[in-house]
């Protein structure tokens, strides 16, 4: 009962024990299924919020849970959250009900199936975010494919399995790395102790040679390189998010790309800081070239799901930029453009799972004149554009300014390619929304579409409220992140100049 009774081990665990009670539910009886599955990440949703209530933004690890395990190697499952990892946590909570919601009307066979991959993904989610310790975060972090893996290939487009066995592929090459240089730590660890722990804390900083820390942020660096994703290890992401269901693309973008970025914070950093201070530049480089890169090729895109998705990979390049920068600014920046990111390609990809069920095309040469028939729509989607270009007054703006006045101080030249990146975000993202919405109705078929139903409103409405109220009140979020992050470049920064020297 210890693993239920502590509010964030419950968090964690509630929506994998719904899905087993989903096993339960006869296959045929689709109206509970689909009620059991909303309530569950609605009742995550509101533990997570309650957790939120009860944090303590001027302190430091807080929930921390912890049950042995394997105690004869030290291996626990301790959980904990700080500000970022909370923050994580509530956008993964919030996004899994749209992502339920999205799908009561997109997917009609093997639903019981679906819905139990979607909350045991939930479920593995929410737990890389809450371990401390490293064997259980390898544990929750392999956890994932193995859903998202059946969610892309049974449920998905076309081309499905393809994109379903390269999305498993590539994260599963990184992750075998991942796993070799977490098992080479606590080896070095017993060496030295006399004792075996995955601590992550108690792993932080620890006396390895320059050379060990070489090889061992390298291997940690390429398996999150991969979820991020970023340049060049990002070529499955277009066909995942192409091929996936709507509440795929929406996690896939919203929750998992996101842990490619915490793990550089929570691991890779702090483990190795003289191997960081060595890569730093050049990570930021590629995270630079990235934002040019992606949305370069995002503006040559017909297909909406792919445009979008490309613009994840220039998003996340320019978060990559501003981890990489060892500056506050930067850093917070980042850090709340996690969020900002999560709750604008969430919603587009959202907004676009709405026009596929009607239209059941993606090509934006198949629109037009949409303002016509679908006002409401056009009025939200315009809003999600501009949140996503970084409009002052909207979400995405507060994240990037900061990213960027940060990270010049550090990479001026880097700083400003991303710059020019950002610039060619607003060119694409209005062109689409220009070729989408207004004009003439180019297609007859277009006439009978339908403005946004009550269902849909109900998931829309909370993320354009928080795009808005972020972009004119970010302070609570920057508040809650500012210790942990000030943690992260204090981690990543004393031992760094020295030992890099050796590296050198």
């Amino acid at each position: 009962m210890e693993l239920l009774t502590n509010p964030l081990s419950l968090i964690v665990l509630l929506p994998g024990l719904a899905g087993l009670m989903l096993l339960a539910v006869p296959e045929h009886r689709t109206k509970a299924v689909r009620k059991l599955a909303l309530a569950a990440t609605l009742l995550t949703l509101l533990a997570a919020l309650k957790l939120y209530a009860e944090f303590d933004a001027a302190g430091s690890m807080q929930f921390q849970f912890s049950l042995p395990w394997l105690p004869a190697y030290g291996i626990n499952y301790t959980l904990g959250v700080d500000g970022i990892s909370l923050l994580l946590i509530m956008l993964t909570a919030l996004l899994m009900p749209a992502a339920v919601l999205a799908s009561f009307s997109s997917i009609k066979e093997g639903q019981r199936a679906y819905y139990i991959c979607l909350l045991f993904l939930e479920s593995a989610m929410l737990g890389v975010f809450a371990a401390l310790d490293l064997f259980v975060f390898y544990l929750f972090w392999e956890g994932m494919l193995i859903p998202m893996y059946f969610l892309i290939g049974i449920w998905g487009g076309p081309r499905r399995v393809y994109a379903a066995l390269k999305f498993f592929i590539y994260t599963m090459a990184g992750s075998v790395l991942m796993l070799v240089a977490i098992l080479w730590v606590a080896a070095a660890h017993h060496a030295q102790a006399g004792t075996w722990t995955f601590s992550m804390p108690a792993l932080y900083g620890g006396a390895l040679t320059a050379g060990a820390q070489f090889w061992l942020f390298a291997a940690f660096a390429f398996a999150f390189a991969v979820k991020v994703p970023l340049f060049p290890f990002h070529t499955w992401l277009p066909d995942a998010h192409v091929e996936a269901p709507t509440a795929g693309s929406v996690l896939l973008a919203g929750v998992l790309l996101k842990m490619g970025i915490y793990g550089y914070m929570r691991l890779a950093v702090p483990l190795f800081p003289a191997a960081a201070a060595v890569f730093a530049p050049w990570l930021a480089a590629l995270g630079a070239f990235g934002v040019i890169y992606a949305s370069l090729v995002a503006w040559s895109q017909k297909d909406l799901k792919k445009m979008v998705a490309y613009s994840s990979v220039a998003h996340l390049g320019l978060v990559m930029l501003g981890i990489m920068s060892f500056e506050p600014a930067a850093v917070s920046g980042a850090v709340l453009q996690l969020a900002n990111h999560g709750l604008s390609t969430g919603a587009l990809f959202l907004l676009v799972g709405i026009l596929y069920e009607r239209r059941h095309s993606r090509m934006i040469d198949d629109y037009g004149g949409l303002a016509k028939v679908m006002p409401y729509f056009s009025a939200v989607l315009l809003i999600v554009t501009l949140s996503s270009i970084g409009l002052p007054g909207l979400n995405g703006f507060v994240g990037e300014a900061l990213i960027l006045f940060g990270s010049f101080r550090v990479y001026p030249w880097l700083a400003g390619a991303a710059l020019a990146g950002v610039v060619l975000s607003a060119v694409y993202m209005l062109g689409m929304y220009q070729q989408t919405i207004f004009g003439p109705l180019r297609h007859e078929e277009n006439r009978l579409l339908s403005d946004l139903n009550a269902k849909e409103w109900t998931y829309l409405v909370p993320l354009l409220c928080l795009m808005l109220l972020i972009g004119l009140w970010p302070a609570p979020v920057l508040k809650m992140v500012a210790g942990p992050v000030n943690n992260y470049i204090a981690l990543a920064q004393p031992q760094s100049t020295a030992h890099a020297l050796e590296l050198k």
